[in-house]
């Protein structure tokens, strides 16, 4: 098979992954609290990659003490950011909406790194992020443009939005981190941030009582949890770093755009509803972020003239 091709399998199925995590996440947060959905997970995910790391015969990451100080900080906000605000945001929104608010991240990063380097976005960028939050407004608003006027969005979909913010921040600082450890390792560190600032706040939350609530919980819930920490984290990461390998990175997050596709496919196979300005939310995202793309793709070179 094609290097090419085995890259668009391992693609698609890293997607679906995501992709079919908010639906199924939202299902567990009828059983489980947000806080101890999100500590599973990260437990399930740290306990799996330290079995990889072991396994690959990872070597020792060797880094000063002010540079172990940024990694940690920057996971436990980024990681621990990003799953505090999708997963209780999906306990007062849709799997949809979630799926659609998170697909603005690499667009979110891309102005972030342009704040940062005190450079104006591109033309490109502009327009992809207007065309995508359009798409994502047109959903979260229910097509009523009175609650844009006033701000009055469903807490949900803000929780969500904040999360994805700390995750597109996450992932501009993380390009600077990835120049002193490799990825995977550093993965690991973010899960065990995240477990250590979720289980921190769980202890100090006296209704949630993590390992009670998933024990007393149902068989399907438990493997709810079970697939959102080794198939939504563990395994959808490492397909995502083999795409990169294989076709680069520009290439590979064009597929990032099958998330709220497959979130959507998965939760009406789940039995929910999809409604139409769902569906056309989803159009309008997916063509924010592909056209520009397609546009700027380079033209072939026109022969020198003598």
């Amino acid at each position: 098979m094609p290097s090419s091709a085995k890259a668009v399998i391992i693609l698609i199925f890293c997607t679906f992954f995501w992709g079919s995590t908010f639906p199924i996440g939202k299902q567990a947060l009828n059983e489980v609290h947000a806080l101890t959905l999100i500590l599973w997970r990260f437990l399930i995910a740290a306990a799996f990659l330290a079995v990889y790391i072991k396994l690959i015969r990872s070597p020792k990451i060797e880094l000063s003490n002010k540079q172990w100080a940024w990694v940690f900080a920057v996971s436990a906000v980024g990681v621990g950011g990003l799953n505090l605000g999708l997963f209780t945001g999906l306990s007062y929104t849709s799997a949809t909406n979630g799926s659609l608010i998170m697909a603005l991240s690499p667009i979110m990063t891309s102005i972030i790194a342009s704040i940062a380097h005190r450079s104006l976005p591109s033309r490109t960028q502009l327009f992809s992020l207007l065309v995508s939050l359009s798409g994502v407004l047109i959903v979260i608003t229910n097509g009523q443009l009175d609650l844009l006027i006033n701000l009055d969005f469903n807490h949900g979909d803000k929780l969500i939005f904040t999360g994805m913010l700390a995750w597109s921040l996450y992932t501009f600082f993380s390009q600077g981190i990835s120049k002193w450890m490799p990825v995977i390792p550093y993965t690991l560190v973010g899960m065990v941030c995240g477990a250590i600032v979720i289980g921190t706040m769980c202890a100090l939350t006296p209704d949630v009582h993590p390992f009670a609530e998933l024990f007393n919980s149902s068989t399907r819930n438990i493997l709810d949890v079970v697939y959102i920490g080794l198939f939504g984290t563990v395994a959808g990461y490492l397909l995502w770093l083999n795409g990169i390998r294989l076709l680069g990175s520009a290439t590979a997050s064009l597929f990032f755009n099958f998330v709220p596709i497959f979130a959507m496919l998965t939760a009406f196979a789940m039995g929910h509803e999809i409604s139409q300005l769902q569906l056309i939310g989803v159009a309008v995202v997916i063509a924010g972020l592909v056209l520009p793309r397609l546009l700027t793709m380079k033209k072939p070179k026109q022969p020198a003239q003598s």
